[in-house]
């Protein structure tokens, strides 16, 4: 049948994924970082979506398309909060997606200062805030990237500069990465997580040598074809461990 239905300008979109959220039938996904229909008889013609896309690249078309389907879409929305509902995990369970709650621990601690009971000597606590940590394996819509201060950070700046817990890792999300043993171009998966995702702002440390520059040229690039205005900086760590920027 002929009927009304969007139409994605890809030359337009920079797969900032607002129309996905906008799409209330599921009718959009993004697919190699840009948005598309996925199906004809998911799109009721309405366009919920136009008005959020910020570089007009969603338009109205008339042409052959299946008919708007609500039984499948009601059908597919409740798919999809039944596998929310339900953790699924499959693959290497040393991958399995993990947050960890560091300010109950920090607090569990403060009361126990309160009540009188006695102090004695605590080790530095981890404030790494979730598994997996490796850009490679983090899910890129993950839960714990709703709101996030993103920390990038390369491999061995968590060995080289003594307070990386502290003076970066706390209070963030640390996803890690070393661009020349993985031999690879970080920036499509960094672009999907910072596109996808409501991001407050992204902090690069990297190392100074050579290699290291690839990753902050991979986390430039995301910010860049994100699209998103987000505050940003990047810190340089010496090889003996001194902030040198």
């Amino acid at each position: 049948m002929i009927r009304r239905v969007i139409h994605i300008d890809e030359d337009k979109c920079n797969g900032c994924g607002a129309c996905v959220t906008a799409c209330h039938e599921g009718a959009i996904g993004l697919v190699d970082g840009k948005a598309r229909l996925m199906r004809d008889d998911y799109c009721d013609g309405l366009g919920d979506c136009l008005p959020q896309c910020p570089t007009g690249a969603i338009t109205f078309i008339e042409r052959e398309a299946a008919a708007y389907d609500e039984a499948a879409v009601l059908a597919n929305k409740a798919a999809k909060e039944q596998a929310a509902a339900k953790p699924h995990f499959s693959g290497c369970p040393g991958s399995m997606m993990r947050q960890f709650n560091r300010n109950s621990q920090a607090n569990a601690k403060t009361e126990d200062s309160a009540a009188g009971h006695t102090a004695s000597p605590v080790a530095p606590e981890s404030q790494l805030a979730q598994w997996p940590c490796q850009i490679k394996l983090v899910p890129v819509n993950a839960p714990y990237f709703d709101g996030a201060k993103l920390l990038i950070a390369a491999d061995c700046t968590a060995y080289a500069y003594a307070n990386m817990h502290q003076d970066f890792m706390k209070g963030r999300i640390t996803i890690i990465g070393c661009p020349k043993l993985d031999d690879v171009d970080y920036s499509e998966k960094l672009t999907q997580i910072i596109s996808n995702n409501n991001i407050q702002s992204v902090t690069i440390v990297r190392m100074e040598v050579p290699c290291c520059g690839g990753l902050e040229y991979a986390a430039k690039t995301a910010l860049q074809n994100s699209g998103k205005f987000i505050p940003w900086q990047v810190v340089t760590i010496s090889t003996d461990g001194k902030i040198l920027d």
